[in-house]
């Protein structure tokens, strides 16, 4: 079974700034490295990671950010927008929500939920993680160990 998910901006910077293996945050990005759920991105989405990622304010190291971003173009699937007329808050979060519905029984991994149409496929980290326990994918005690690339 694939599970297929685009990652919000948001909740892949909260997993590599965190130093909490247990935060849903770092235990949804271990699922992405460990091959438990494919990311869906495309250029626009790249380059939102790659400038969040690169803010200064959270000093993360060059070579860490150039591996996460690599990770997920590696075992990523690259997808095409589809254009909805649904509102979503903020311009710059329009292509997370599209690239998500380019692919049936996709999530939407977001830390910040009320700025999305309330659908089912979007979804907190937490309820990520609830999502691929109940599927079989993660074992409800896995908190650490899945992936040791970033933390």
């Amino acid at each position: 079974m694939r599970i297929y998910a685009v990652i919000d901006a948001n909740v892949l910077l909260s997993a590599m700034i965190s130093h909490n293996r247990d935060a849903a945050t770092t235990r949804v990005v271990r699922a992405v490295l460990a091959g438990k759920v494919v990311p869906l991105y495309n250029y626009e989405i790249m380059a939102e990671y790659d400038e969040v990622l690169h803010r200064r304010r959270f000093n993360l190291d060059e070579e860490d950010v150039r591996r996460m971003l690599s990770e997920f173009v590696r075992l990523g699937v690259r997808s095409n927008r589809v254009p909805v007329a649904d509102v979503v808050r903020d311009p710059k979060d329009v292509v997370f929500y599209e690239v998500a519905l380019s692919k049936e029984d996709t999530y939407l991994v977001t830390g910040n939920i009320k700025d999305f149409p309330a659908t089912p496929i979007v979804v907190t980290p937490a309820e990520m993680i609830g999502i691929l326990v109940e599927l079989g994918v993660l074992d409800g005690m896995e908190g650490g160990g899945a992936a040791e690339e970033q933390g």
